[in-house]
Order: structure tokens, then sequence, then C-alpha cells
């Protein structure tokens, strides 16, 4: 990725506090390192992505991590995330628990750019962020807004 004069921006959308926390370390550590904002419902979600009441003032964020088991309903965050002209170039990943063969070809059918079996193991979490935050931030360029 070409750096900017900024740090990435990762929305992390997880109920799950010590994944979210989990999932936080990982991109705030390293070589490459990202500001980062976890929230753990989808309407709070929308209104961070949105921009609306205390959010007004929001970044856009240039990478979505998505659990579909968010508060509320993740699908309908990324259905409203890839049906908005302004919103759809933000590349949302899930990673979720799900290997339901209904779950991933909807996801991919709304136009989620990927879909990750969120680990049981801590350890093997931390692995498969690590991997995508070297796939996201190191190796994909990613859209200025």
């Amino acid at each position: 990725m070409e750096q900017s004069s900024s740090q990435p921006f990762i929305l992390i959308l997880e109920e799950n506090p010590e994944q979210a926390v989990l999932i936080q370390n990982v991109f705030r550590e390293g070589a490459v390192t990202s500001r980062v904002k976890a929230i753990a419902e989808s309407t709070e979600a929308l209104n961070f992505i949105h921009r609306r009441g205390e959010y007004t003032q929001a970044q856009r964020p240039d990478l979505i991590l998505l659990n579909l088991r968010l508060k509320g309903c993740g699908r309908k965050v990324l259905e409203e995330l890839k049906s908005n002209a302004d919103l759809r170039r933000i590349p949302v990943i899930i990673l979720t628990d799900s290997d339901d063969e209904e779950d991933i070809f909807r996801s991919y059918l709304l136009q989620g750019n990927s879909y990750v079996i969120n680990p049981r193991n801590g350890d093997q979490l931390h692995q498969v962020v690590q991997r995508i935050k070297e796939f996201w931030l190191g190796i994909v360029t990613l859209p200025l807004e």
C-alpha cells in the first residue's frame, strides 16, 4: 500500500469485546500501525459510517472488519455499505464464526470483499488478523477518500 501521511483507519464491527480488543491490538502493533475503532452494535455502526448523531465528524474507515453476528444485524450493515455509492469503495472483510454456506454466499452476493471464518482459538485469531493486516495494509493499495 502506498503510505500516505496518515495512518489507515480501521473500523472493527465485533460484538465480542475480547475479540475486538485482540483485533485492535494487532492493527496497532508492528511497523505498519493503524488508528482503530470498535463498535459492537449495528445501529451505532451505521450511525458512525453515515456520520449521523454524535458521529457527524467521524472519519470514513479505510477498511472494515465485520462480524455477521454483530448485535442488530451484521448483514444489514454490509448491505447498506455496498448499496451506497459513497460507501461501497470501503473494503469489508467478513470476519465471523459462521461457516454456513448461505452466509458465505450472501456475503459475496452483497459484495463483501472477503470472507474469513474466525478461529475459536485466540492465538489463531491473532495470526489470521495479522495476515489480514499484512494483505490489506501491506500489499493492497486502498483508494483515497
